[in-house]
């Protein structure tokens, strides 16, 4: 879609303004920052049932609400800070949903033990870079996988729907539509982290 700055994009990510900077600036960008990478499969957690936009619009407050998702902090967390965070109205007060928050990180950790990194096991799980997708998918065979791996690893709210919209945020796999100003461009971000840019 031609959005009305002239600029070709993804049509989900043409409006609103606060879509377009996410789409532009982040969706489908190789991140490799442990912080980020658990953020962002918490927050596609709290998701579940609701818009992308609603968590969006909310990031803040999460943020606030979780020290900045430091898994090592939140796996502190304790039946004062689930109470804290019910009472919070600027974060989806989801009673199990942040259960789970506090339960992944304390899985987290445990993966940072074993592989030194979350970037290092999930970025284990990319996918090669396939043409430009037709359509935007919800699923994908590694997402089915990662999603079962990690269940068995303990967490929870991590279905493969919800893991492939992480995957996708990641950029652990790429799927930006043809013609997308940034398609390239997470491209070559993909294959620079998985060392094929060479």
């Amino acid at each position: 879609m031609i959005g009305d700055d002239g600029v070709p994009r993804c049509w989900w990510g043409a409006e609103p303004e606060i879509y377009r900077r996410y789409h532009d600036d982040e969706w489908g960008r190789a991140v490799t920052d442990d912080s980020r990478l658990f953020e962002k499969i918490c927050l596609e957690g709290f998701q579940a049932g609701l818009s992308w936009l609603t968590i969006l619009r909310k990031r803040e407050s999460f943020r606030a609400g979780f020290a900045g998702f430091d898994p090592v902090t939140v796996a502190q967390f304790g039946e004062k800070d689930v109470e804290r965070l019910l009472a919070d109205a600027g974060i989806v007060r989801h009673q199990g949903k942040i259960r789970s928050t506090i339960n992944n990180a304390d899985r987290a950790l445990e993966v940072i033990e074993e592989r030194g990194s979350l970037a290092d096991y999930f970025w284990s799980w990319a996918e090669p870079e396939p043409p430009p997708p037709v359509e935007i998918l919800s699923t994908s065979e590694v997402s089915t996988a990662l999603s079962k791996d990690l269940k068995q690893r303990g967490w929870s709210f991590v279905g493969p729907t919800t893991v492939y919209a992480f995957m996708q945020a990641m950029g652990l796999v790429n799927d930006h539509l043809d013609g997308c100003h940034v398609r390239a461009e997470c491209a070559q971000a993909r294959r620079h982290v998985l060392g094929t840019d060479l």
